[in-house]
């Protein structure tokens, strides 16, 4: 598996938030809903994209920016324009003085917004479960990613434009497949800049040696490694194989085994109903005890604390009334 592949094999959305919203100025809008991704596309007039910290990006027609939660940010037609709506956890939308929005700004299906013939309209997908996109992936991605249209071409985002709005039978489900299709496209575009801020690791898999270190480590984290055994398949000794993996990917072997084990196990937990004890010997752990005490030393919670707490953010809720999921 390369280096890539690895990092977007985990997006997988389910029941994943869609929406069209349709403005016309002034507006501004304040994203709280604690979403672990969003992705956001204008496909009519412009929009500012305001980070919690940072400078803002101004998206126009084709561009596409990633918004990395938890942390809020605000979409509006002018980026010193406050912020008159706010969408927060559990679905809710309203002013900011606290009067709901949800049956006014209702435009149709997946469709939002305060004018229906708004000069601005913007296409977006949001993630809202932390298992839907592993961890890995997160950390890899800057608070605010943005592409212009130039600089990316990917045909899903004009049939996201013509999916959004359908009602028909397992909608829904088509909707995460393009979602998710989407996603690998526009981060396929964005690592493959040169100046791309790739993670250490991801780096590291140029080099002929730690490079193959990661890809065995990644392809079977439930084989019982050492720096020896490992340094042996990379035909290094196992000083020379500690300190150039260390130099590269900024820690030694065994700790990036231990978060990668870690990681597949987080997701695992709140993608299957697999017992921990099964999740334990599938990511390299002796059984359910093992887990857990890494998973708390690393995490400072439990497996299980974990599991539950796999809760589903706020939605945006252009359906609301319909009986149905946007």
């Amino acid at each position: 598996m390369d280096a890539l592949a690895g990092l977007l094999d985990g997006p997988r959305a389910r029941g994943a938030f869609l929406l069209r919203m349709v403005m016309e100025p002034p507006w501004s809008v304040r994203i709280e809903d604690h979403a672990p991704l969003c992705l956001m596309c204008v496909t009519e007039g412009e929009a500012w994209i305001v980070p919690e910290s940072g400078a803002p990006v101004l998206l126009r027609p084709g561009d596409m920016a990633v918004a990395r939660g938890p942390d809020p940010y605000t979409v509006a037609d002018a980026a010193d324009r406050a912020p008159q709506a706010r969408i927060g956890p559990g679905g809710t939308c309203h002013t900011l003085q606290g009067e709901p929005l949800a049956e006014s700004m209702h435009l149709g299906v997946r469709t939002w917004g305060n004018a229906a013939d708004g000069s601005t309209t913007m296409l977006i997908g949001t993630y809202q479960m932390q298992g839907e996109v592993s961890a890995r992936l997160l950390d890899a991605l800057p608070p605010l990613l943005w592409l212009p249209a130039d600089a990316w071409s990917c045909p899903v985002s004009s049939v996201l434009a013509d999916e959004i709005g359908r009602d028909e039978p397992g909608q829904s489900v088509v909707l995460d497949r393009v979602l998710d299709l989407l996603l690998i496209g526009v981060l396929r575009a964005w690592f493959s800049r040169p100046d791309a801020a790739a993670p250490s690791w991801y780096r590291a898999m140029g080099d002929p040696v730690v490079g193959r270190a990661l890809r065995l480590l990644q392809d079977d984290p439930a084989h019982p490694w050492s720096v020896a055994s490992l340094a042996a398949k990379c035909g290094v000794s196992r000083a020379g194989l500690a300190r150039r993996f260390n130099d590269l990917v900024g820690e030694p072997p065994m700790t990036y085994l231990t978060g990668w084990r870690l990681t597949l196990a987080a997701d695992l937990l709140r993608e299957t109903d697999a017992t921990v004890a099964a999740i334990a010997r599938q990511v390299g752990y002796s059984g359910s005890f093992a887990l857990s005490a890494a998973f708390k030393r690393v995490r400072g919670i439990s497996p299980q604390q974990h599991r539950r707490g796999a809760v589903m953010p706020g939605r945006w809720q252009a359906d609301r009334g319909r009986g149905r999921q946007p």
